[in-house]
């Protein structure tokens, strides 16, 4: 009775071990599907970046303000006829960061020297 009682016992943990460890397993599946969870993380993650240079590229192609606050920021451009207005902070010093404006046009019927 009791050798029917421990070939019993060890044929149950052989039939429970494809069930726990085998390539179907309960452990392999959950660490498949977190896989998948980081998969699916990095997927959403990567739409919304694209979805951000897809209205970055149409607004380039589309407006001229993207283009025009692209210049303006990155490039330190201006507009012909703006006035360039600089505030420093106390003890800044001048030109720290930015690019001085251009000179003034010369007026009609006066030479630039």
């Amino acid at each position: 009775m009791r050798l029917i009682t421990l070939v019993l016992a060890a044929l149950l943990l052989l039939i429970q071990y494809p069930l726990w460890l085998g390539k179907g397993g309960w452990l392999k599946v959950q660490d498949l599907e977190q896989q998948v969870d980081a998969a699916h993380a990095k997927n959403e993650e990567l739409r919304r970046r694209n979805a951000k240079l897809d209205s970055e590229v149409r607004d380039l192609k589309d407006g001229t303000g993207a283009v025009e606050e692209r210049a303006r920021y990155e490039l330190s451009m201006i507009k012909q006829n703006e006035i360039y207005v600089q505030i420093l902070r106390k003890g800044q010093i001048p030109g720290d960061g930015a690019t001085p404006a251009p000179p003034p046009p010369p007026e009609p019927g006066k030479t630039a020297r």
